[in-house]
């Protein structure tokens, strides 16, 4: 660009102004500090737009990448030449180049893209845009349990104890008790986390609706707080269930001891009548032993009187052969 300046100081001025302005035009055009927030969820697709309708046949489209300042070349597309080159591992099969406007399609973003990236197309002009991305990890549903611990307040006799928990949590996440519309307490991390956790004290007769929300700048979870079901006797106080309780528990005791008692009488009269009864068998063993010895005895007997009566008649035999001799 040629500048015709005349010689005098307000000439020279007005060209020295517009030589400025010229240089600071250039220079914000590639060094432009208007940097465009983007903020999306892990595993969605994200356009960068260059806001280019059409590129043109000798434009270099130059895509960078850095955590802290983009330093990292992302891909460089040589449109004369049909070219197109791609040197980052991070971004490796995460990164399409639209042909007619240059965006940056990233696809199945994670958290490892959170970072700043930078366009720069040069042709006959050099055109730059920056470019914030935040990508936030998927939120857990909160879970809600009851804890035994104490309450804190004066009226912990009739106070229920539950915790609200988030695991796996990223940066940026909170977690809140509302009551209502109205919010009770809340708790936030910045940096990755396990677990975050936010305990609440409500009343066993309580008819509010309570909820526990962990939501971070995207979206948000909800879990409502059902006291009749996690504290259980929501309409008595611990001192009314004890009252219930305790009969209940005698009762059961006098139970148990009565079949207790009913058993070792049982147990006792089983035994009785076992010994009655070996005793019985014992006497008749012995009676039949007694009987068996008397019968082997008369048997005896028996025999001997046989041969008594044996011999008394051979003694007569022999008496009357000898009479009969004699005669």
């Amino acid at each position: 660009m040629t500048l015709i300046c005349l010689h005098t100081s307000l000439q020279n001025m007005v060209c020295v102004l517009a030589l400025v302005q010229l240089c600071l035009g250039h220079f914000n055009g590639v060094f432009g500090d208007e940097v465009k927030s983007v903020s999306v969820m892990e595993g969605e697709n994200v356009t960068l737009h260059t806001d280019v309708t059409e590129l043109h046949t000798d434009d270099v489209i130059l895509w960078m990448f850095g955590v802290q300042r983009p330093d990292e070349t992302i891909a460089e597309i040589n449109r004369e030449v049909k070219k197109t080159s791609s040197i980052s591992e991070k971004l490796k099969n995460h990164v399409e180049i639209d042909d007619q406007t240059g965006s940056l399609i990233i696809t199945n973003i994670t958290t490892q893209h959170t970072g700043l990236y930078q366009v720069e197309i040069i042709g006959n002009t050099v055109q730059n845009k920056h470019f914030s991305v935040t990508v936030y990890a998927g939120l857990s549903v909160p879970v809600i349990s009851r804890v035994s611990s104490q309450c804190s307040s004066s009226s912990s006799s009739s106070c229920c104890c539950v915790l609200c928990s988030v695991m796996n949590v990223s940066h940026d996440v909170s977690v809140s008790w509302y009551k209502g519309k109205s919010l009770l307490s809340s708790i936030s991390v910045s940096d990755l986390n396990i677990r975050l956790s936010l305990p609440l004290e409500v009343e066993y007769q309580d008819t509010n609706t309570y909820r526990c929300v962990v939501n971070n700048p995207i979206t948000n979870l909800t879990q409502h707080l059902h006291i009749n079901q996690l504290c259980h006797m929501s309409s008595e106080s611990p001192d009314q269930r004890l009252i219930v309780i305790t009969p209940v528990v005698v009762s059961v005791l006098c139970v148990i001891i009565i079949i207790i008692i009913i058993i070792s009488v049982y147990m006792k009269k089983r035994k009785v009548k076992s010994s009655e009864s070996v005793k019985l068998q014992t006497v008749e063993m012995r009676s039949i032993s007694s009987s068996s010895t008397c019968e082997d005895e008369e048997s005896s007997k028996c025999l001997m009187k046989n041969k008594n009566t044996e011999l008394e008649q051979d003694q007569c035999k022999h008496v009357a052969q000898t009479v009969t001799q004699v005669s």
